[in-house]
This record gives structure tokens, C-alpha cells and sequence, in this order.
């Protein structure tokens, strides 16, 4: 089995590392120093007490790295659209496209049924850049329930969670979700398969869509926007619409609101991922977590008020911030 990663940061890396000591044959899509480090010396993953060293190929460009079996997208989701052309030489007649980003991705409607089917999203593909280059058809979904950061150029720590579930559009159970579902789990991460992958796509969401865009604008953790009087009411008023939205389109959710923000709350003095992109000046995931579901709601008819209001209030943060185009 042929396995490239594009974005062998903090997620791709430890996947990576995982299914190269597992003895896939993987090849990593990095750049600048991490890629002259993981080239020099192996990648490196710190996980609990254990260091693990694996040395698989890596390159900065696609066309060394040829046809692949499954193509894993593990670059933050803003950064997909510019680089969707760059896959085609990894991609043959057979090759599979997981995924592994956070929100809602570009081939959401497809296959999804209803009146809906094969609708395209422009908040998450502008122009319908990744859907004319890579095909709805090819992807898979992937929610990556797992945490980490790059300590050191070709170094990945992981912190905590190795859940990757995956799932077909239409629900079926392939044999190309559960032949990599298998390789996932040999190589020691969770891998099941989903007959609806979208119910935990949005179960991952719902805490993203508010907890995220909220922080930037706080600067506040996971446990007192969870537990204040003056943050809970909004993250909950956003939950409770995007909740709305998603039922509209047939989701499930495995929890209620309020069960879903004791959780986050459970984590403690966490920061968001987003927070952390504000204070390191990097692009936001604003589209993809937020923008994203203001549009769906538009599609189906569901009102969004606190959602587009906090959205306009994030973008405007994030410009000021040189963190958002």
C-alpha cells in the first residue's frame, strides 16, 4: 500500500510515523526546515514516554512522490484550494482522497441524496477549485479526533487521542474505507468505519464552529467559555443554530447542547487551535468551521443570527491580524 500525506505537521506526522513503522510505504509532502530535517535525520514522534523514529521518503513536490494508493490531506482546510491542482500526479484511475481536515469538506453534498445532492459549497471551495481537480469522488471522509504540535523542525510531539474514524459519502463500507480502516489499525490508531460519517463530522463541528471564533474574540480557554455567564449563552445560542442547520439536513447528533459544553468545559485551560493561529499570526479556519455552516443555513432555510454575527466579528479580528485573506 502507497500512502502520501500532504502536511506532515503535528496530525500528518503522527499518522505518518504510525503507518511507516507499520511498514506502509509512506511518503511525506512537507517543506522548509521540517522537510530538511524529517531528510536528514527521520521524523520523530513523542507520544507519552515513547519516541518512535521512522525515516519514510519526502519531498516538497507531488511529482516525486507519483500515483499513490490513498493521498491523506492533512493541511489546515484554507490551505487546500491553492494546492488541489499540485496532487495530480499522485493521483491514477484507482487513487482514494481521505479527508483528514477540520469542518465541512468541499464534497459534502455528494452522494449525500436529497434535494441537495451533489451541491457545491464556494465558502470552502472558491471557484470549485478542489472539486474540479480532485472529484468528489475520489474522497473519503476522515475526522481526526487527535491533538499534537511540531517541537522542533522534523520533531512531532503528540499530546493525546488517537480516534480516526472514516466513512464513505454514501455510507457504503467499500473495500477501499476498510482496506485503509485495517493499515489504520494495524498501525495502532482507531480507525472505524462509518456508515454516516457527517453525524460525527458535525459532532467535531459543533464544538469548533463556537468554542473556536469565540476564543479569538475572548482570548478566553475552553473551560471558562464553557462555564462564564458572559461566554456560555453565546457558544450555546451558536450550537443550538448550527444544531438547527444540521437536523435540516438529516444529522444525528450522539449528545444534547448543554452535554456537548460540559466537555469542552472538561478539558480545562485549553486554547483553540484558532486562538493559537491568532497569537502565531497564521490564516484562520474561519470558513471551513464557521462560514461554512452560515451557508448551509442559507441553503436550507435555517436561520443563523448568532453564528453570522460572531462570523462578521471573527473576520474582522482575523483581518486585522494579517490571519485572514
Amino acid at each position: 500500500m502507497k500512502v502520501a500525506i500532504y502536511g506532515a505537521g503535528a496530525i500528518g506526522g503522527h499518522i505518518g510515523a504510525l503507518l511507516a513503522r507499520s511498514g506502509v510505504d509512506v511518503t511525506l509532502i512537507a517543506r522548509g526546515p521540517h522537510l530538511a530535517a524529517i531528510k536528514a535525520d527521520g521524523l520523530r514522534l513523542l507520544s507519552g514516554d515513547e519516541e518512535i523514529v521512522v525515516h519514510p521518503a519526502c519531498t516538497d513536490d507531488p511529482a516525486e512522490a507519483g500515483p499513490q494508493d490513498y493521498v491523506i490531506l492533512t493541511l489546515k482546510a484554507p490551505a487546500v484550494p491553492a494546492i488541489a491542482e499540485r496532487l495530480a500526479p499522485m493521483l491514477s484511475h484507482d487513487t482514494t482522497v481521505v479527508t483528514a481536515m477540520n469542518g465541512i469538506p468541499f464534497w459534502y453534498f455528494h452522494k449525500a441524496g436529497g434535494e441537495w445532492d451533489g451541491h457545491r459549497l464556494e465558502s470552502v471551495d472558491p471557484g470549485g477549485a478542489q472539486w474540479d481537480a480532485i472529484g468528489p469522488e475520489r474522497c473519503i471522509g476522515c475526522i481526526v479526533w487527535t491533538a499534537g504540535e511540531i517541537v522542533a523542525p522534523g520533531v512531532v510531539r503528540h499530546s493525546y487521542g488517537n480516534r480516526v474514524p472514516r466513512g464513505e459519502p454514501d455510507g457504503s463500507r467499500s473495500e477501499r474505507v476498510l482496506r485503509l480502516s485495517a493499515a489504520m489499525t494495524a498501525a495502532g490508531l482507531k480507525s472505524p468505519v462509518r456508515g454516516n460519517v457527517r453525524n460525527e463530522m458535525w459532532m467535531k463541528l459543533w464544538g469548533n464552529l463556537s468554542f473556536n471564533p469565540v476564543s479569538v474574540l475572548t482570548h478566553a480557554t475552553l473551560e471558562t467559555m464553557a462555564t462564564a455567564a458572559d461566554s456560555r449563552p453565546v457558544v450555546r445560542a451558536m450550537m443550538v443554530e448550527a444544531e438547527a442547520v444540521a437536523r435540516r439536513l438529516g444529522v444525528t447528533f450522539a449528545m444534547d447542547v448543554d452535554k456537548r459544553i460540559e466537555g469542552a468545559a472538561a478539558v480545562g485551560a485549553h486554547k483553540t487551535s484558532m486562538l493559537q493561529d491568532l497569537e502565531r499570526g497564521r490564516t484562520m479556519e474561519i470558513d471551513a468551521l464557521l462560514g461554512v455552516v452560515a451557508e448551509i443555513g442559507r441553503l436550507v432555510e435555517v436561520p443563523t443570527p448568532a453564528i453570522d454575527l460572531v462570523l462578521g466579528l471573527v473576520i474582522r479580528r482575523a483581518r486585522e491580524a494579517g490571519c485572514y485573506p
